[in-house]
């Protein structure tokens, strides 16, 4: 008995130390770890870090925020592609007899239709749309499901193969739009989410954190191998300065957004790294910088204007420090200039370690590339250089890809005609029926001067249903059509058609 109430006397005083501890630390008021992050997020010194600042009430891991905002403003996009294919036949023995049809061996087209779909960001009310340029490439139809369900046709404004950007815009106003971040404060282990429509599941929010910035992947630099490289025509060099995010991303995220825990875009969803095509992890995105840029200019000018500084950069490293000879192991190593652009110009010589662009600290070659990308021919920078150990300021003056300092402009319909030496006019609907046609324009005038008469046997009279993979039913989607390839600067185009009471198609290589 008398132990026991040792026990318990002995409990009593133990409770009764530790609550007079506490309230001489003052820990009865302290708050729990998630209050103790909201309140830190009031204070300056810390929001930038934690990127809390100016949020509603709501903790870390709390995403119910970023998701209401941004969520609306993300849209569906479903591109429908017609491509001919042909039906094989197998030859029969009675063909030795009664002859064969060499269309029908050869196979007989028809139309099939082939569907994809991704997803994409409203930027303004009006209805403009920033998705990725491989989203939209090649698509005959575009149609583009809002977050309320409901469904319209959009038409492609512009596109950039070399930042994989696209605008498409659809008839609409007082839309729901994102607002746009400053990707260059975005910070590694930040929280984002990841808004889309994965394997056409509508409207799907995941999250994750920033697990790096300027990732150069070389996913567009591969097609422009493909593109530029064989024919040594020079085409805009490709900009990969991706956000990494761990944020699931998956067949269907690309042309989503990614933004901030204050639901401000910050990039958009792109590719992803995965041995088998689905998420493993690995997530890329344009930063919103360069798709402010470029949407912009699409919208503005219906091209991208991009500033050259002329110079063939190297990024320094411990090994190539050696190579070049240079003290600088971190910046760009001036290879070469290009004679009377903007650099040699200015007075950078090969050589030459660049180490800052208007004050940024310049480690990599995609930043880099993205600093000087995000301006126009004409802007001045300020580029900082190494010259074998002292440092010095240079103002450039950035060029344009023809080495002039003007906006480039975009070709109009009348130039482009004029440049093909052509001119061509809508058909009737009973006059296709009438051919067997489903869509087509016909060749009413071919001139001397032009390239189609240079490159192709095309006379007068000539239906042409395709430019390259667009099928063309009218003489503004014709002329669209050799635009967008002059646009994303192909070396050339393949014009098919028929020519009537002829049963066979023909198919004519054009250089651009």
């Amino acid at each position: 008995m008398k132990s026991n109430l040792k026990i318990v006397l002995i409990a009593v005083a133990s409770s009764v130390a530790t609550i007079a501890g506490y309230k001489m630390l003052g820990l009865e008021q302290k708050p729990v770890i998630l209050n103790e992050s909201i309140s830190a997020a009031n204070d300056s010194s810390s929001a930038k870090l934690i990127n809390f600042a100016n949020l509603p009430a709501s903790a870390p891991g709390d995403f119910t925020y970023a998701a209401s905002v941004s969520a609306p403003a993300v849209v569906h996009i479903k591109a429908t592609s017609i491509r001919k294919v042909r039906q094989q036949r197998m030859p029969s023995i009675f063909d030795d007899f009664f002859g064969f049809d060499e269309e029908a061996l050869g196979g007989r087209q028809r139309s099939q239709e082939q569907q994809s779909s991704g997803s994409g960001v409203i930027i303004s009310k009006d209805g403009y749309i920033a998705t990725n340029n491989h989203v939209v490439e090649g698509a005959d139809e575009l149609e583009v499901i809002t977050y309320d369900k409901r469904s319209y046709t959009a038409e492609v404004v512009g596109v950039d193969p070399s930042t994989d950007i696209a605008v498409i815009r659809i008839k609409e106003k007082n839309l729901p739009s994102v607002v746009f971040a400053d990707s260059d404060e975005v910070k590694v282990g930040e929280w984002v989410l990841a808004v889309g429509n994965p394997f056409n599941l509508e409207s799907t929010v995941t999250a994750g954190i920033i697990s790096a910035i300027g990732r150069d992947i070389s996913i567009l630099a591969r097609s422009y191998q493909e593109r530029y490289n064989k024919s040594g025509k020079r085409g805009d060099t490709p900009i990969e300065s991706f956000i990494q995010t761990d944020a699931a991303v998956n067949p269907g995220n690309s042309g989503g957004a990614l933004v901030n825990l204050r639901g401000e875009l910050i990039g958009i969803n792109t590719a992803i790294a995965s041995p088998n095509g689905a998420y493993a992890g690995y997530a890329f995105a344009v930063p919103s910088g360069i798709v402010k840029k470029v949407t912009t200019d699409l919208i503005k000018f219906g091209n991208v204007q991009r500033g050259y500084l002329g110079v063939v950069p190297v990024e320094l490293d411990d090994k190539n420090s050696e190579e070049y000879k240079v003290d600088v192991i971190e910046g760009i190593y001036v290879r070469e200039t290009t004679e009377d652009g903007a650099a040699n110009v200015a007075g950078i010589e090969p050589g030459d370690v660049i180490t800052k662009i208007d004050g940024a600290v310049i480690k990599s070659e995609p930043k880099f590339r993205e600093l000087i990308g995000l301006k126009r021919p004409g802007e001045k920078i300020k580029v900082t250089v190494n010259r074998d150990g002292k440092v010095k300021d240079y103002t450039v003056t950035l060029r344009n890809i023809n080495g002039g300092k003007s906006i480039v402009k975009k070709e109009s319909a009348k130039s482009i005609s004029s440049k093909l030496g052509v001119k061509v006019d809508d058909i009737s609907k009973a006059e296709k029926t009438e051919i067997g046609l489903r869509n087509g324009v016909k060749v009413s005038k071919v001139f001397e001067a032009g390239t189609i008469a240079r490159d192709t046997d095309i006379r007068e009279g000539f239906i042409i249903t395709r430019v390259g993979n667009v099928r063309v039913d009218s003489e503004k989607a014709f002329n669209e059509a050799i635009e967008a390839a002059i646009t994303n600067k192909e070396d050339g185009v393949l014009i098919c058609g028929v020519y009537k009471n002829v049963s066979r198609n023909f198919c004519y290589g054009l250089t651009l």
